[in-house]
């Protein structure tokens, strides 16, 4: 890591909130004592999960992996996303961060959330932007790839790297899986965050910087930035869709 970078991301960069801090945020708005919140994604150790122990009646996590060194009194799943085991209708709130640019099967992922939430409940998911410089190399580049250059310019774990799809990934997608499964959006926006993949190379930051400040000042450029955040919010007099059935708890 440069510290040329650091300088410059302290510099610039300083008194951004990080898109996971705004999804924090998010989750705190929404939040109530008696709810029931699924992170669906919730990664080995459940970290975004346990921040709000104490602060929900009954926190799930559900991911494929293994969880290692979770709190014990977070209910955790190792399920898949279209398959959580969960009853219906029983999440008030649902959340993922970073994992639907992972998910290839999105209408059986749509179907299960819009199963689990409760009707007026809520889903929060934040996610890469198709169009991001990042996700298009990511395109380009085949996934067997991907985590040793995730490790080496980034610092992450190659275990923690996962194949991306990208197939919910710009506006028209979520609207239309949101729309098939009967859910509604209640927020859609583009966010941005410093070049953390050019940490390692600071004339590298400087120039990725410059484009993000362009991305932020241009209007129409905004869609180019790294992340999608939106919220999407299931009608509190749901009709019986298709994909809202119930399924059998596990």
């Amino acid at each position: 890591m440069s510290s040329l970078s650091q300088r410059l991301k302290h510099r610039y960069f300083g008194h951004y909130l990080h898109p996971y801090t705004v999804l924090r945020h998010r989750i705190a708005e929404l939040l109530a004592p008696d709810a029931t919140v699924l992170d669906a994604g919730c990664g080995r150790r459940a970290p975004t999960l346990a921040h709000f122990r104490g602060r929900a009646r009954r926190l799930i996590g559900v991911d494929q992996v293994a969880f290692t060194d979770a709190p014990s009194d977070l209910e955790l799943r190792q399920r898949d996303l279209a398959d959580t085991g969960v009853a219906a209708g029983s999440v008030d709130l649902m959340y993922s961060q970073a994992v639907l640019e992972h998910v290839t099967d999105p209408d059986a992922v749509f179907a299960e959330i819009a199963r689990l939430l409760t009707p007026g409940g809520h889903y929060i998911g934040l996610t890469a932007n198709k169009w991001d410089y990042a996700s298009l190399a990511a395109r380009i580049i085949p996934n067997r790839f991907h985590p040793w250059i995730v490790r080496r310019t980034e610092g992450r774990a190659e275990e923690d790297v996962f194949p991306t799809a990208y197939r919910v990934n710009t506006r028209r997608d979520v609207a239309r899986f949101a729309a098939r499964h009967g859910l509604e959006i209640a927020e859609f926006r583009y966010l941005g965050q410093y070049p953390s993949y050019f940490m390692f190379n600071g004339p590298m930051f400087l120039l990725a910087t410059a484009y993000q400040k362009l991305l932020e000042r241009v209007t129409p450029l905004h869609c180019l930035q790294g992340w999608i955040f939106f919220v999407l919010r299931k009608p509190a007099a749901a009709a019986n869709h298709p994909t809202i059935a119930a399924r059998p708890a596990a």
